[in-house]
């Protein structure tokens, strides 16, 4: 019996070939694809049309909750609970707070970059099923790899495959899941 099929997958010499390849497909319609590569690539971010992350919203709302948190806790602590008049200054002397808070924004802020970063890149994700493609271990050291999913709407195999050997790779393999 047959195992169920991940996608299609096509291996490149070359970057600007995986660049080629990938903006060919996306104009032919493919928007479930990934590109492998084992160096970045800035123009292949802007051929496949990847949204641009959520993650400085994130990062700015936790700053922001970080500093508002941090700046509260200081003037609940000298104000509210506990007033203590050191040398004649007023309760509440902000200044004395701004180390306190900023330290609070830069430790939510970096700790919610960690978690975020994580949650959104899907990890941890010990398996993938282009691990199964015995040559998909170059993609690591010096080949390239556009991997187009059966989940896209606009893969059929006979065609995609068709369509992935008209833009000369080295192979084109079926990656079973």
């Amino acid at each position: 019996m047959r195992k169920p099929l991940y996608g299609l997958i096509a291996e490149f010499a070359a970057p600007e070939q995986l660049v080629y390849a990938a903006g060919e497909a996306h104009s032919e319609g493919y928007r479930k694809m990934d590109a492998y590569s084992p160096l970045p690539i800035e123009e292949l971010h802007h051929v496949m049309h990847i949204p641009d992350t959520k993650l400085p919203r994130f990062v700015l709302a936790a700053g922001l909750l970080g500093s508002i948190g941090g700046f509260g806790l200081l003037y609940w602590i000298t104000v509210i609970n506990y007033p203590h008049n050191v040398g004649g200054r007023p309760l509440n002397s902000w200044p004395q707070y701004i180390p306190i808070t900023f330290e609070t924004t830069v430790l939510l802020a970096g700790l919610t970059t960690l978690v975020t970063m994580i949650a959104l890149c899907g990890l941890p994700m010990p398996y993938h099923p282009v691990f199964n493609v015995p040559r998909f271990r170059l993609a690591s050291r010096d080949r390239f790899f556009l991997c187009i999913e059966a989940e896209d709407p606009r893969f059929d195999l006979q065609r995609t495959r068709q369509f992935l050997e008209s833009l000369h790779p080295h192979e084109v393999t079926e990656v079973e899941i």
